[in-house]
């Protein structure tokens, strides 16, 4: 009989729900990790509500830390037993698109149809857990190319110290990188849930002098003080637009990152910027997006305005655990509530409808 396991599937809109389902037999180039903790993304609720097409019966989520329980025999420098993550960026470093320097847009897409997935490119495809394959949300999830994306979890770290660093710290850590923050720069980051948290930390890295935080909850913008956020803007209480000009003595901000992926905060960050600037997007947007003549300047503002997807792979991996490792950041502090992979489904609820103050979910499936 095949080995089971328990993993959250993608049922209809509006329902993931707990199932049952074979662990995953192992091929040459691939690993199958036992998940210790893995959480639940923003993007998982875009896939709950049916703003993300995925196949019915996929088992969803892309953030794991755990345990290799299986080598392919091909997969060389590992061990079986050692704690691990993977991104949820998990390309295909052969690929063209990787070689090209975009290793996060591959081929993988090619794959299920028994195509080589080192040809083609499509937006998204280095994204495969709980998008192109079985995700993470499960007790068991089989790491494709795992020579080139598992990542050694360093000794001392924490499952809960790490958990960040495969999407939301690599996601909000793009935006910062994708800004052309240079020293002494200021930068404005709109929103501050977990990705936008990870920006501003990423932002003071980076070597701006001024991050300025935007957000409508006052917890979260107390959080993004930690974070390294110097001014914190509740866009309830005041004209950010304004505020910005004030604060820079009219000049506009350098950069600013966009962290949530609604018109809003799009066209506001735009505005903020100075001539020249750079607008960072890390925001998943589910409509059209409207470019405001005046705030771009009619085409002719040297603005620049960049878009990502998180990177993957096991150096990118290894470089943020290395920031958690030297406390350059406390990403910890983000995980507000633990729930057992058998209640994934309340867990969904809470994070889905913003309650009680949560930011990061761990879930656990022993």
């Amino acid at each position: 009989m095949t080995a089971m396991m328990k993993a959250a599937v993608f049922v209809e809109k509006g329902r993931i729900e707990l199932a049952d389902k074979p662990i995953p037999g192992v091929g040459p180039n691939d690993a199958l990790v036992r998940i210790t903790t893995t959480t639940i993304c923003g993007t998982d609720v875009h896939i709950l509500k049916g703003e993300y097409p995925v196949a019915k019966g996929l088992t969803v989520g892309h953030e794991p830390v755990g345990v290799i329980e299986k080598l392919g025999s091909a997969v060389q420098g590992y061990q079986e037993g050692q704690r691990v993550i993977a991104g949820a960026i998990c390309p295909n470093f052969n690929s063209y698109a990787a070689q090209d320097g975009y290793p996060s847009q591959d081929g993988s897409y090619l794959v299920p149809r028994g195509l080589c997935g080192c040809h083609g490119y499509k937006a998204t495809a280095g994204w495969r857990f709980g998008n192109l394959i079985d995700g993470t949300q499960a007790e068991y999830v089989l790491v494709p190319d795992a020579q080139a994306n598992l990542a050694p979890i360093p000794d001392g770290l924490t499952d809960e110290q790490v958990l960040m660093c495969p999407d939301i710290m690599s996601t909000g850590f793009k935006g910062a990188e994708n800004a052309n923050i240079r020293l002494g720069d200021t930068v404005v980051v709109f929103a501050q849930g977990p990705i936008g948290l990870c920006a501003t930390a990423g932002a003071r890295l980076m070597g701006a002098t001024m991050v300025i935080a935007v957000d409508g909850n006052d917890h979260r913008l107390g959080i993004s003080k930690v974070m390294g956020a110097d001014v914190t803007l509740n866009f309830r209480n005041c004209d950010v637009v304004s505020e910005v000009m004030k604060l820079t003595g009219g000049r506009g901000a350098d950069s600013a990152i966009e962290a949530l992926g609604t018109q809003a905060t799009f066209e506001q960050a735009l505005r903020v910027l100075k001539p020249g600037g750079t607008l960072s997007s890390l925001g998943v947007y589910s409509s059209d997006l409207t470019i405001p003549l005046s705030a771009f300047a009619a085409g002719l503002g040297d603005h620049r305005i960049n878009t990502a997807l998180c990177p993957g792979g096991k150096e990118r991996m290894r470089r943020l655990m290395n920031v958690v490792a030297s406390n350059r950041v406390d990403l910890g502090v983000l995980v507000t509530h633990t729930y057992k992979l058998d209640d994934i489904v309340a867990a969904y609820e809470l994070f889905a409808n913003q309650r009680d103050g949560v930011l990061k979910v761990a879930i656990k499936p022993n």
